[in-house]
């Protein structure tokens, strides 16, 4: 069975920068697509970046993190990344990584309409002067 530990969330001022990590057991990360989602008090739970498999590792990301967020993985270590830079206050959420086996074809597909099929439990990360 697939399980999904996060790691690497925290509090840091405005303009900071963290990197989560999520470990995926159970099965090869290679195969699926992946993604990190969150959400924020009071709002609904809104996907931040999705990659497709390996053979494709085309990306997403929500308007409001490009140019400072990056996903990746390493299939080695079965672990998928998402470096964060230039934070800001609107980023404090719950980050939460996900996988799919599911075959779409464009990785938007994961972060919204279809989602995932696994999802870790969530790490805080807040952003606060």
């Amino acid at each position: 069975q697939v399980q999904l530990v996060e790691s690497g969330g925290g509090a840091v001022h405005p303009g900071g920068s963290l990197r989560l990590s999520c470990v995926q057991s159970g099965d090869t990360l290679g195969f699926y697509a992946v993604g990190w989602f969150r959400q924020a008090p009071g709002k609904r739970r809104e996907g931040v970046s999705c990659m497709s498999p390996s053979d494709d590792d085309s990306t997403y990301y929500l308007d409001s993190v490009k140019g400072r967020f990056t996903i990746s993985r390493d299939n080695s270590k079965n672990t998928l990344y998402l470096q964060m830079n230039n934070l800001e206050p609107e980023d404090t959420a719950i980050y939460y990584c996900a996988t799919s086996r599911a075959r779409y074809n464009r990785p938007s597909l994961y972060c919204g309409f279809y989602g995932m099929d696994y999802y870790g439990d969530g790490t805080q990360v807040t952003v606060s002067s």
